[in-house]
């Protein structure tokens, strides 16, 4: 599969998140969040932009674990991402940030050969 279809349903997953954010759809809009995350990052600017719109869904839900985990994340995506990522990690607070986990099967497709 080509980075490019992989760049482009990472911003398709994203387009999802606006819309629920929007709707206060926010249990879709987190899982959508960890679908850009995985396919996002490998790539420095995807990678942080899916936890800063994490950040962004724990303001909105006023979930003060959520907000502190992202803003480190944040940090750590801008300084770790060209070094290591555990693959299949999903983003979220609610998962080590150095567990690695299995691509969903929804998005195999996207990093196969």
């Amino acid at each position: 599969m080509s980075n490019q279809k992989l760049k482009s349903e990472f911003k398709n997953q994203l387009n999802i998140v606006k819309v629920a954010l929007a709707k206060k759809q926010y249990k879709t809009a987190f899982y959508h969040l960890e679908n850009a995350h995985i396919l996002g990052q490998n790539n420095l600017y995807r990678h942080t932009l899916s936890h800063y719109y994490m950040l962004i869904l724990g303001c909105k839900t006023k979930n003060s674990k959520e907000i502190i985990g992202q803003v480190l994340r944040i940090f750590a995506s801008i300084l770790f991402t060209l070094i290591w990522v555990p693959i299949g990690n999903t983003g979220g607070t609610n998962i080590s940030p150095v567990k690695k986990n299995h691509i969903r099967k929804e998005l195999k497709k996207y990093f196969s050969n």
